[in-house]
């Protein structure tokens, strides 16, 4: 009764913020995003007849909030599967955490879909997606990979996520890594206080039209270009919330303006931003060489990426 998993993070192209239901995670709108593959996290979960449930992520013990929301993915598929053992639980992250890469979506992708394995689960993506879902919302999407919508729903069993396109589009992403502790669920809860919350809320609609009509066209310039809209819009919103969360730092605003210069002088560059400081400089394929030397020489790390695929399940065990 043991497995792995493996998930890769995701970038949020039409990101959601604020949670219309903070126990089962359902948003207030749809929302897409694409897998970032090279990055990967690797879980291992097995149930057996240990005294208690216990984790780790990159080798450390976890904190009893990181308990509480691995024991909301775990719990629904052992009652599903009708096991009562206890487990234990190992995670890795091959890229830094709690930096606005998405850890929290490669994790619980892959817990949800290891965790099914190893109870004898038959459930699709989309059943993953949904136990996924109850530990982090952007986790639906990494479950499915690729570019992947995240369908709102009104209750647990219709909100999921599906794929809108596989590896076969692919756009150059390079990671400019700018270190900064945050906490996502504070800005969610925060997003609702701005006074440009429910102005995004109504927005949402088109954008979403929007940047799936540009995913079916194979359109990588208007899908960098939409996802840079939704950047600003998202973030003002953080920033105007009653706690007036600034989550950027200097580097950030260094990595837009270069992003701008490059744009002026003919390379095709757009920013996004997830709830953090860092930013994924998306640019077309094949033109990502063209990008990481213009961000390095700011005195910031780079990480390359392009699109990953959906949760797997792997044989290389963490224990």
């Amino acid at each position: 009764m043991k497995a792995t998993a493996v998930a890769h993070p995701i970038q949020g192209l039409i990101k959601y913020h604020g949670l219309a239901d903070p126990v089962l995670r359902l948003p207030f709108h749809d929302s897409i995003s694409v897998c970032t593959a090279p990055l990967t996290t690797r879980t291992t979960i097995e149930f057996g007849d240990f005294p208690r449930d216990t984790a780790t992520i990159d080798d450390h013990d976890i904190s009893a909030r990181e308990m509480e929301r691995i024991l909301a993915v775990v719990d629904p598929i052992r009652a599903r599967a009708g096991i009562p053992q206890r487990f234990r639980m190992a995670s890795v992250n091959d890229f830094p955490s709690n930096v606005g890469l998405g850890a929290s979506a490669s994790g619980f992708a892959a817990l949800a879909l290891a965790a099914c394995r190893a109870a004898g689960l038959e459930a699709d993506a989309q059943q993953v997606s949904i136990f996924a879902r109850r530990g982090a919302g952007s986790a639906t999407r990494a479950v499915t990979g690729g570019f992947s919508k995240w369908k709102m729903g009104l209750s647990d069993e219709d909100s999921y996520a599906t794929e809108l396109a596989g590896e076969d589009l692919q756009m150059d992403i390079i990671v400019a890594l700018i270190p900064a502790f945050k906490q996502t669920e504070d800005a969610h809860r925060e997003a609702l206080t701005s006074p440009f919350f429910h102005a995004r809320l109504a927005e949402m609609p088109r954008l979403i039209a929007e940047m799936e009509l540009a995913i079916r066209k194979r359109d990588v310039g208007a899908i960098c270009a939409l996802a840079e809209r939704d950047t600003l819009m998202l973030h003002g919103i953080t920033m105007t919330g009653s706690a007036e969360m600034v989550l950027w730092q200097p580097e950030t605003l260094r990595v837009i303006l270069a992003v701008r210069k490059m744009r002026e002088a003919g390379i095709p560059a757009f920013f996004s931003i997830d709830t953090g400081a860092t930013v994924y400089v998306n640019t077309l394929p094949g033109r990502g060489p063209d990008v990481q030397p213009h961000i390095e020489e700011l005195g910031i790390r780079t990480i390359p990426c392009r699109v990953g695929g959906p949760a797997h399940v792997v044989g290389d065990a963490l224990f």
